[in-house]
C-alpha cells in the first residue's frame, strides 16, 4: 500500500512525526507536508505564486505552500504515482464542528478527496501533544482497518478527533455527526510601533451543539470521533424553493 501523509502544522511538527513514525510499516509512506505552519488555510491554494519542494535530512518534504498545495503538488507529479490513501496530521488542537471548514488539517485531506483516492485528517482535541504516541497508535489503528477499503472505487473522506488521553483510556470509535461552535469571540485589536491598528483573530467559539451524536460529545465522553464528511455544499432540499421563488420574480 502506498500512503501519503501530510498536515498543516508543518513538517516538523511533532504531530506529523509521531503519525509518521506509527503507520511507516504499514505500507510505503511520503511525507509532503508544508515548510512552516498553515493552520486554517482550509483548501487554498497557491496560484499567484511559484511553490518549492525540499527535502529534509530524515527524508520528509516540504512545500512552501499551503496543505492542500502540498497533496495538489504531490498528486499531480511530484510523487509520480497515485498513492491508494492520504493521511493528514495529527493536528495540535481539535477540528470539530464548524471547524471543518476552516481547517488545513482537513483541506489537505480533501484535497486528497476531489482526487479520488480515500483520505483521513487526524487530530487531537487539546493542543500541546499531551499523550501523543497515544493517539498516534489509535489512528494506526484506524488506517490499519481501513487500508482494505481504500481500493474500493469510490474515496470517502474521515474527519477523525482523538483525545487527549492514555491508550487505556481512550474509548473506542464513534461514527457521528458534526456539532456546531458559537460565534468566534471577538476580534482582538493593537495598535502596530507605527501608530496603525492592528487585528487579531479571536479565538473560536465554545461548542453551540453538542448534543449527543455529534463529535463534540463524543469525545467528551473519552471517545475517537470519526465523521464521514462530503464537499457538495448544495442546499438540495431548497433547491425547489429557490426555483419557485426565482420563477415567480420572472
Amino acid at each position: 500500500m502506498k500512503i501519503l501523509l501530510s498536515n498543516d502544522d508543518g513538517y516538523r511538527a511533532p504531530g506529523i512525526v509521531a503519525l509518521y513514525e506509527a503507520i511507516k510499516d504499514l505500507g510505503e509512506v511520503d511525507v509532503v507536508a508544508p515548510e512552516h505552519n498553515n493552520s486554517a488555510k482550509s483548501n487554498a491554494l497557491t496560484l499567484h505564486s511559484p511553490l518549492y519542494v525540499h527535502e529534509d535530512a530524515n527524508g520528509f518534504r516540504y512545500v512552501n505552500g499551503t496543505p492542500a498545495d502540498c497533496v495538489h503538488v504531490a498528486l499531480t507529479g511530484l510523487l509520480g504515482y497515485r498513492p491508494d490513501l492520504v493521511v493528514s496530521g495529527i493536528n495540535n488542537g481539535a477540528n470539530m464542528g464548524d471547524d471543518t471548514i476552516y481547517s488545513g488539517t482537513v483541506g489537505a485531506a480533501m484535497e486528497g478527496y476531489l482526487f479520488g483516492i480515500p483520505a483521513i485528517a487526524f487530530s487531537q482535541t487539546q493542543k500541546g501533544w499531551a499523550h501523543l504516541d497515544d493517539a498516534a497508535r489509535t489512528a494506526r489503528e484506524l488506517v490499519q482497518s481501513l487500508l482494505a477499503r481504500s481500493a474500493q472505487s469510490q474515496p470517502w473522506l474521515l474527519n477523525v478527533n482523538i483525545p487527549n488521553l492514555s491508550y487505556e483510556q481512550i474509548k473506542p470509535f464513534k461514527v457521528c455527526r458534526l456539532g456546531r461552535r458559537h460565534a468566534a469571540e471577538k476580534v482582538v485589536s493593537q495598535t502596530s510601533p507605527h501608530g496603525e491598528t492592528m487585528y487579531w483573530i479571536g479565538g473560536a467559539g465554545a461548542a453551540k451543539d453538542d448534543a449527543e451524536g455529534t463529535d463534540f460529545h463524543a469525545t467528551v465522553q473519552g471517545h475517537v470521533s470519526v465523521t464521514p464528511l462530503k464537499v457538495d455544499l448544495t442546499d438540495h432540499e431548497g433547491l425547489a424553493l429557490w426555483a419557485a421563488t426565482l420563477q415567480a420574480g420572472r
